[in-house]
């Protein structure tokens, strides 16, 4: 029997709004240069309000929000046979201004021009052989990217519990004693090991060759080798028992000979300053999620010890610790309480002690300095931080809409600067103002 649809053929008048949806279909078909690949075309926008207070002024901003920050890509496979798969990754970040780096005087965080604008993330390819694993060549992700991070629910996309600093850590410090700002250019993000990544943390954004295992039983294991002169390892697990959800993982990342990403005390003093076993950092994380009750509960810790402190002119021979220690958690309930999506209601804590980050100076007359002369180095700090915060997910629309808050406070500790720029002096306490921030926005995937 045939169809009156069929009888009348396509492109009479009863087919027009069939006609009609093809034609929309077609156009939204990422083109191919090739029948061979499967290709994706993926992104997100990801755009926030910023509000700030830093004891004495406030603001608030737009900006990109860094915790996942706006971004399109394609990815692309092909088949070679029943055990082979070949593939590639290109993904380009986009920012009008930079969360984390934005200021009280720069609502932009552009002091560096790559801070905004277009950033290459990813650019990649791959080989798969179904028993043996996955073999990625290009700029990607190391193998301990965010090993501690683990994270089952929404506020992956806005909040992240271990990468505080991606929500306005980039305000600079005020102190507490004469109510002005550091000149030195000391952030807040400054204050967590001096680059502003929770230690245990993985690489991103340099050329790396990477292995990826099979799963087996929930786990698979990565590894991978950075041009920069680092290697890493990691170990991850998922698994689901009926209502409850669990996914965690471990890493360990050491340097090379020679290695020249910004890990070390000494990072700018060049290759020949550089003995593998100087510095080492290591992580962890875990992520728990009960779908009945929809309680959950995130976890991340990390460590990094960096002996080559002691063997910088300004450090050598002194007693400066040489370990930088973080650990942070989230909880809370996400459950579809509406048809609309689900909803996230939160609270989290935040903790960072360590060693200063030595690269860091307060000059004479800074707002921060103790005596008002001389130069004093960072010699210890801390970050506390605790906040709240609420989501809400419209799955007809991929979004995400959020609010958050964070309380933020600090301790800094400095030891004064010899004329000789070694540190020989004695160690004061720079009080610092507390930082409160509130962002708010929507995450729409596509």
């Amino acid at each position: 029997m045939v169809s009156s649809a069929a009888a009348e053929g396509i492109g009479s008048p009863c087919c027009a709004d069939l006609d009609a949806r093809v034609a929309e279909l077609d156009s939204l078909v990422a083109r191919r240069g090739n029948r061979a690949v499967r290709l994706e075309a993926y992104g997100l926008v990801n755009q926030a309000l910023l509000g700030w207070y830093d004891g004495k002024e406030g603001d608030v901003y737009e900006v990109t929000n860094d915790n996942q920050r706006t971004r399109f890509g394609f990815k692309g496979k092909a088949k070679i046979d029943d055990d082979w798969e070949a593939g590639f990754k290109l993904e380009i970040g986009i920012r009008s201004a930079n969360s984390k780096r934005v200021n009280q005087y720069n609502s932009k965080g552009n002091d560096n021009p790559d801070d905004i604008g277009f950033d290459l993330r990813d650019i990649s390819w791959y080989v798969k052989e179904k028993r043996l694993g996955t073999l990625l060549v290009g700029l990607s992700t190391a193998a301990t990217d965010k090993i501690t991070e683990a994270n089952l629910t929404q506020t992956q996309a806005f909040a992240k519990y271990s990468d505080v600093e991606d929500t306005g850590l980039g305000m600079l410090l005020r102190s507490a004693v004469n109510g002005r700002l550091t000149g030195s250019g000391i952030s807040w993000r400054r204050l967590l090991g001096d680059s502003g990544d929770q230690p245990g943390e993985g690489e991103r954004g340099f050329d790396v060759v990477k292995y990826i295992s099979p799963t087996l039983y929930g786990f698979q294991l990565s590894a991978s080798v950075g041009t920069q002169e680092f290697w890493d390892v990691a170990l991850r697990y998922e698994a689901k028992i009926g209502d409850i959800e669990f996914e965690a993982g471990i890493g360990f990342l050491g340097l090379l000979s020679g290695a020249q990403i910004p890990l070390c005390a000494a990072a700018e003093k060049g290759p020949d300053n550089r003995e593998t076993s100087d510095c080492y950092q290591m992580g962890g994380s875990f992520s728990i999620l009960d779908h009945r009750s929809g309680l959950f509960l995130n976890f991340g810790t990390g460590l990094k010890v960096d002996d080559f402190i002691h063997k910088t002119q300004r450090f050598a021979g002194t007693d400066v610790d040489d370990t930088q220690f973080f650990w942070a958690a989230q909880a809370g309930i996400e459950k579809k309480f509406f048809d609309l999506g689900k909803t996230t209601i939160y609270g989290e804590y935040f903790d960072y002690d360590g060693a200063g980050g030595t690269r860091r100076t307060v000059t004479a007359g800074d707002a921060l300095n103790p005596t008002g002369v001389g130069n004093w180095a960072e010699w210890y700090t801390g970050v506390d931080i605790w906040g709240l915060g609420v989501a809400q997910g419209v799955d007809s629309a991929a979004m995400i809409l959020y609010l958050s808050y964070r309380h933020v406070q600090g301790d800094l500790l400095l030891r004064q600067i010899g004329g000789s720029g070694t540190v020989e002096g004695p160690i004061a306490n720079a009080p610092l103002e507390n930082l409160d921030l509130v962002i708010t926005g929507a995450l729409i995937q596509f």
